[in-house]
């Protein structure tokens, strides 16, 4: 099985429950907005995760052979994550941790009401 198709289904396993989250396509590659805010997105490498987070300087320092930037991403509030090599715990945390980011108080309420 392509190792793109189970990074993904692992997102979208963490993201669909989340209220407000709408996987789509960004750059012809598989994404997740939130009302039409962009959350991540997969790239074209089928190995990267670019994941928008405000404290990507926390996950960078935890392990930067997993998250990193690069040039491109210096200006924007994304950190880059290598699939193959995170460990999954981190990955789920990091992708809630981005939703609260973009989701906005009436779908934080929604989601921590259930």
């Amino acid at each position: 099985m392509d190792n793109a198709f189970i990074y993904w289904e692992f997102v979208r396993k963490v993201l669909a429950p989340m209220p407000g989250a709408v996987e789509g396509r960004t750059h012809d590659t598989p994404s997740f907005h939130i009302k039409k805010k962009f959350l991540l997105r997969l790239r074209e490498d089928n190995e990267t995760l670019a994941v928008y987070h405000e404290d990507r300087d926390r996950w960078m320092a935890k392990d930067p052979n997993v998250f990193f930037i690069t040039d491109h991403y210096l200006n924007y509030s994304y950190v880059l994550v290598k699939m193959a090599d995170v460990e999954p715990a981190d990955l789920e945390k990091l992708l809630i941790e981005s939703w609260y980011y973009r989701a906005g108080a009436k779908l934080i309420k929604e989601y921590e009401s259930r």
